[in-house]
């Protein structure tokens, strides 16, 4: 079982990202799951049809202290298994530990010895990387981590945050950055800024997923590009980041 996180600034597109990727993974057979890990719980919306699923925070704050596991998870296009960590009330409460209480009870419940995954799919806000935010690094929750970005300045500064943060659990032996991920936005000389960022962060960019109307399209219909047959370069650069992934050496 591989153990992947995406970190990556709000907005810079890591759900989108993550869920292309999740539908690219199982089209080749491989059995996925993808868990959310925003306060927002929207990770998964575009593998279910744009249905928002019951996070897991909010199953266990109504009182039902014992749920089984499938209360937790939802079948998702092409067989990709969704879990939606959540969060408080905005203003109340801390949302790293809405992670925290999320992955113990995905634990009790031996979530990954009954799903038997192949791959696991974690998307993380990386704004911030706190104590709660970083759990995924943390007890071999995750093993890889991918940092998605783009060229502007505030994606590249949150970027080199989560990397130096990444360092850091490396360093113990918890994960590894295993690359860098350009959600291309058009800006100026992109290509080279996000070199020279995955340089300064002794690691590579491992895919430039160009920007493109397909997208929009796509999400308008409530599903993922590449839950369509339509081929188009969006596509061909999400399937060479699957194709990285796989190849990629698991970290022991």
């Amino acid at each position: 079982m591989r153990r992947i996180a995406l970190y990556g600034k709000g907005g810079i597109g890591k759900s989108t990202t993550t869920s292309n990727l999740s539908v690219m993974l199982a089209k080749q057979g491989y059995r996925v799951m993808q868990i959310g890990c925003d306060p927002k719980a929207d990770s998964t919306r575009m593998l279910t049809g744009g249905k928002k699923i019951r996070p897991i925070l909010e199953i266990i704050s109504s009182g039902n202290k014992d749920p089984v596991l499938d209360e937790l998870i939802t079948n998702g296009d092409c067989g990709v298994i969704c879990a939606e960590c959540g969060g408080p009330t905005p203003g109340v409460g801390c949302a790293g530990r809405g992670i925290i209480s999320a992955f113990e009870i995905l634990d009790r419940l031996k979530a990954f010895e009954t799903v038997k995954p192949d791959f696991v799919l974690y998307d993380v806000l990386g704004d911030v990387v706190c104590g709660g935010f970083a759990m995924p690094l943390r007890k071999g929750y995750a093993r890889e981590v991918y940092i998605v970005t783009s060229g502007e300045m505030m994606s590249m500064y949150a970027a080199a945050n989560i990397a130096t943060a990444v360092s850091q659990f490396s360093s113990m032996g918890y994960a590894q950055l295993c690359g860098i991920i350009q959600n291309s936005r058009n800006v100026t000389d992109e290509d080279r800024l996000v070199s020279d960022l995955a340089q300064e962060c002794a690691t590579e960019v491992v895919a430039r997923i160009p920007r493109d109307s397909i997208v929009q399209e796509s999400e308008s219909k409530c599903m993922t590009v590449a839950s369509g047959n339509r081929e188009n370069r969006y596509l061909d650069a999400v399937a060479l980041l699957a194709e990285h992934i796989v190849s990629h050496p698991p970290m022991s």
